[in-house]
C-alpha cells in the first residue's frame, strides 16, 4: 500500500471512504453497547460541516480550534476544518480558561468547534477578550448563548451543519486541492517546561508517519485492525497515530470512556493495536502486581515461573532446558491467554510513546505474552521519529528511525532529525524555530545515541538532566522510573541540580499505604502520615531497596512527602501523563530545599 498518491489528509479520508463505503468505521459507545458508523456515514456528516465552515466565513490558512473529548464528532470536524484549506488547532479538554485563551489569541483562530456544555462555557470565555476569534460552534451550547449576541458569535453546531446542508460547494474536489506542504494543524506542546508553542505540522509530516508507521507494523500482518482510541486527540501522538493512521489503513476506530472504563472498553472493543503512554502500563503494571500478591498460592507460583521463563525466552531463548520450553508451552494456555483475554484477546501490538518506557515495565508485559513496541518522537516531528520493529523488541532501545527520517548524534549528544516529518516551525515564533530548526535538523532537545544495529538509545531530556555540583551527569527519569516500579511508591520526582546528591519527591501507593495504616490504626491518608516517622521509616527502607540497584551518583539520600498524587487536574501531569516539573518544583521547592539542610 502506497500513500504517496495521496497529496493531504482530507483526500486520503474521501479517498478511502470511496474504497470503503460501508464498512464499519467509527465506534461510539452508547446505551446500549457499541455502535458503528460507516466511512460513508463518517463522509456525510464531514461534507455538510466543511460547507458550513464555509458559511461561518472560514477561509483556506483561517486557524480553527477544536476542543472534545475522543469521540467521532472530534474526526468529523477535523477533517471538515481540512477539507476546506483551514488549520486546526487542537486543544485539550483540561485546559482553563486562561490557556484557552492564549491558544485562541496565539493562534488567531478565526473559531472554534466545542462539544459539552462544561467546555463549551471556558472556551466563549476565553473568546470575549479575542477578537480574532469570531464565532464559537458548540456541539451542546450554553442555555441562551446565542440569544446573547455580541463577541463571539455563539451557534448551535447542529445550525452550522444545516447551513451547509443548504450549500453546494463540491468539498471532496477541493479537498484535493491541498498540497502536503500546507499547514494541517498546529499542535500546541502540551507545556512540561513553560507556555506551549504551537507546533506547524503539515499534511505531509504526518502523511509521512503514517508511511513510516505502517512500513514498521508490516510484519504484523496489517489486514483488518481495529484501534481504542484513548489518549487526547488533541496530543500530536494520538492524532498521527490513533487518527490517520487508522484512516491510512482503512481500519476501525474505537473511541474508550475514559481511564476508569479502559479495561471494560478492551473487552468490548478486541482491539488488535493500540497507542499508550508509560504511564498506563506503570499502572497496569501495578494492579496485575497486586492482585497476583492478593491471590497468593498456586496462582502466584505460575504468575512468577511465567514473568521468569517469558524473560529468559526474550533474552536469551538459547539458554532454555527442554524441560523450560515445556513448562513455558503450558504457561501460555495457563497464564498468557487469560492475560491476552484482558486486553481483549486479538492484540497484536501495544505501541508505547510520549515519554520513556522504563524497560522493566516493558520486559514484564513481554513475558506475560504482550507485545510492546516502544517509539520514539515529539510533537516537532508529527511525532514519531523511531519504533521498535515486531520481530526484534529491544527494551532498552526505542527502535531504528522509521522510513525515509535521518537521525544523527551531535557532539554534545543530542539527537538530531531530518525529514518530512520535521514541523514548518513554532507558529508566531521565528527565534524559537531558528534555535530549534538549523540547516534542515530538528533539535530534539533529547540525549541519546545509536547503537550498533542502528536503534535509537535515549538517556534523557537536555532540558531535564541534572548536573551535579561536582559537575557529574544525572538522567532523573531512569531513577524515578527504578523507584516507581517498587508497589509501595505510586509517583516519584527526583532533584539535585547544582547540589552534591540527589533527593526525592515521592507519593506513595495509595493501596499500601492504607494497608500499612490499618494495621497499625492510624489514618490511611499523606496528610496523617507525612510526619509519622514509623511511615517514614517504612518507605525509607523502600528507597534503601532501590538504591541497591542504582549507581553512587544515582542514590536517592533523602526524600519528602507529596501532598497528593500528581494529577492532570491539579496542573502537575500533562494530559499525556508526563510529570510537569517546573510545577512541582513551584510546589514543592521549600519542601526538597529543606532536604539538603
Amino acid at each position: 500500500m502506497s500513500l504517496e498518491r495521496w497529496p493531504n489528509l482530507a483526500a486520503m479520508f474521501y479517498d478511502q471512504v470511496d474504497r470503503l463505503g460501508d464498512r464499519p468505521f467509527l465506534w461510539a459507545k452508547r446505551e446500549s453497547g457499541y455502535r458503528p458508523l460507516s466511512w460513508g456515514d463518517t463522509a456525510a456528516r464531514v461534507t455538510p460541516l466543511a460547507r458550513g465552515l464555509l458559511a461561518q466565513g472560514v477561509k483556506p490558512g483561517d486557524r480553527v480550534v477544536l476542543v472534545s473529548e475522543n469521540r467521532p464528532a472530534w474526526l468529523v470536524a477535523d477533517l471538515a476544518i481540512m477539507s476546506v484549506g483551514a488549520i486546526t488547532v487542537p486543544a485539550y479538554v483540561t485546559n482553563t480558561v486562561e490557556d484557552h485563551r492564549h491558544v485562541l489569541a496565539d493562534s488567531g483562530a478565526k473559531g472554534a468547534i466545542v462539544s459539552q456544555r462544561r467546555l463549551a462555557d471556558k472556551v466563549i470565555a476565553a473568546a470575549r477578550s479575542v477578537p480574532s476569534t469570531a464565532f464559537v460552534a458548540a456541539m451542546d451550547p450554553p442555555p441562551g448563548s446565542e440569544a446573547v449576541g455580541g463577541h463571539p458569535r455563539v451557534v448551535h453546531l447542529d445550525k452550522v451543519i444545516e447551513q451547509g446542508r443548504a450549500r453546494h460547494e463540491n468539498i471532496i474536489e477541493m479537498a484535493w486541492k491541498w498540497q502536503r506542504t500546507d499547514t494541517a494543524c498546529i499542535i500546541y506542546t502540551s507545556g512540561t517546561g513553560g507556555v506551549p508553542k504551537g507546533v506547524m505540522q503539515s499534511h505531509g509530516s504526518i502523511l509521512h508517519n503514517c508511511a513510516g508507521a505502517l512500513d514498521a507494523l508490516l510484519e504484523l500482518g496489517l489486514n483488518d485492525e481495529v484501534f481504542l482510541s484513548f489518549l487526547p486527540l488533541s496530543h500530536s501522538y494520538e492524532h498521527t497515530a490513533g487518527q490517520f493512521f487508522p484512516i491510512a489503513i482503512g481500519a476501525e476506530i474505537y473511541y474508550a470512556e475514559g481511564v476508569e472504563a479502559l479495561g471494560a472498553n478492551m473487552l468490548d472493543a478486541r482491539p488488535t493495536i493500540m497507542t499508550a503512554v508509560p504511564r498506563l502500563y506503570e499502572t497496569l503494571h501495578n494492579r496485575i502486581r497486586r492482585g497476583v500478591e492478593k491471590a497468593g498460592g498456586l496462582k502466584q507460583a505460575m504468575f512468577e515461573a511465567t514473568l521468569r521463563l517469558g524473560r529468559k525466552r526474550h533474552e536469551a531463548p538459547e539458554s532454555m532446558s527442554l524441560i523450560e520450553r515445556l513448562q513455558d508451552r503450558v504457561l501460555d494456555k495457563l497464564v498468557r491467554a487469560k492475560v491476552a483475554q484482558r486486553f481483549g484477546g486479538r492484540l497484536k501490538a501495544l505501541v508505547s510513546g510520549g515519554a520513556p518506557l522504563n524497560p522493566e515495565i516493558g520486559l514484564f508485559f513481554t513475558a506475560l505474552g504482550v507485545r510492546i513496541l516502544q517509539g520514539y518522537g515529539q510533537t516537532e516531528s508529527a511525532p514519531v521519529i523511531s519504533v521498535n520493529r515486531p520481530s526484534r523488541p529491544r527494551m532498552h532501545t526505542v527502535g531504528p528511525p522509521v522510513l525515509n527520517t535521518e537521525v544523527r548524534i551531535a557532539p554534545d549528544g543530542e539527537i538530531l532529525v531530518r525529514g518530512d516529518l520535521v514541523m514548518q516551525g513554532y507558529w508566531n515564533n521565528p527565534q524559537a524555530t531558528a534555535e530549534t530548526i538549523k540547516n534542515g535538523w530538528l533539535h530534539t532537545g533529547d540525549i541519546g545515541h545509536l547503537d550498533d544495529e542502528g536503534a535509537l538509545v535515549i538517556t534523557d531530556r537536555k532540558k531535564d538532566i541534572i548536573v551535579l555540583s561536582g559537575g557529574d551527569n544525572v538522567a532523573p527519569q531512569r531513577v524515578e522510573g527504578v523507584l516507581s516500579l517498587e508497589r509501595e511508591i505510586a509517583q516519584a520526582m527526583v532533584a539535585g541540580d547544582k547540589r552534591p546528591h540527589l533527593v526525592a519527591l515521592l507519593v506513595p501507593d495509595a493501596d499500601w499505604m492504607a494497608s500499612w495504616a490499618a494495621e497499625r490504626g492510624k489514618a490511611p491518608d499523606i496528610a496523617a502520615l507525612k510526619d509519622d516517622g514509623d511511615f517514614l521509616k517504612a518507605l525509607g527502607s523502600v528507597v534503601d531497596r532501590v538504591n541497591d540497584r542504582l549507581s553512587p551518583l544515582e542514590k536517592v539520600r533523602r526524600f519528602a512527602l507529596a501532598d497528593g498524587p500528581f494529577t492532570i487536574d491539579n496542573g502537575q501531569m500533562t494530559p499525556t501523563m508526563k510529570v510537569r516539573r517546573h510545577k512541582l518544583r513551584e510546589a514543592y521547592g521549600a519542601r526538597l530545599e529543606a532536604l539538603y539542610r
